[in-house]
């Protein structure tokens, strides 16, 4: 497989699973969002995989966040483009190798990032995003976006967020509407993180798209 990654077989058998991808944020790992599966529909099959960049103590990232010589964060553009790719070959993977039936892609921050990167990229490749605490990097949305998607989206974002500017994330229904995509925003009183409201609230999105 093109990434590491751990899993949670769905609790009832079933032939052509739906599928959950997790993609973790900057500096953590495949466990962390992996927290979240046991409560979730049993009928899911949870795939949790590891970014490809190494941090050391225990951390990796999808791409690298550098500071230029004003302190100003920017991240590095290849790597993130890269990275799309990688995860679109990676559920491609997962989806010959499960047989699976809807794809959804939830990530978080950097993770969410790329999952609307590549929901553009690799137009219809997943069914769902769910994207916490991220916000749209122009830089991986192509020039001219298919009239085809049918992906849908479930954006979330804290209003106090120290790491992503609320603002950002504001900005990404109003480009979704556009394009006649359909979308749901949340906002909580959290900073970069994800409040057990937001959790719930996600969930019930994912089970009435089973």
């Amino acid at each position: 497989m093109s990434l590491f990654y751990i899993e949670r077989a769905p609790k009832t058998a079933v032939e052509n699973p739906n599928v959950l991808i997790l993609l973790h944020g900057y500096g953590s790992h495949e466990n962390d969002l992996f927290s979240f599966a046991e409560e979730l529909p049993d009928e899911l099959l949870i795939i949790s995989a590891r970014a490809p960049f190494e941090m050391g103590y225990g951390g990796y990232a999808w791409y690298a966040i550098n500071f230029d010589a004003n302190n100003e964060k920017f991240s590095d553009v290849a790597q993130a483009s890269d990275s799309v790719d990688k995860i679109a070959e990676f559920i491609d993977e997962i989806k010959r190798k499960y047989n699976t039936k809807k794809t959804f892609l939830l990530g978080f921050s950097q993770g969410a990032i790329l999952s609307f990167g590549l929901s553009f990229r690799y137009p219809n490749k997943v069914d769902h995003v769910i994207a916490l605490s991220g916000y749209l990097l122009e830089d991986l949305i192509p020039n001219e976006i298919s009239a085809d998607i049918t992906t849908d989206y479930y954006i979330s974002h804290g209003l106090v967020d120290q790491v992503i500017p609320f603002t950002w994330a504001k900005k990404t229904p109003d480009f979704l509407n556009n394009l006649n995509l359909l979308n749901e925003f949340h906002e909580y009183p959290v900073g970069h993180g994800v409040a057990p409201q937001n959790f719930y609230s996600f969930k019930d999105w994912i089970h009435k798209r089973l």
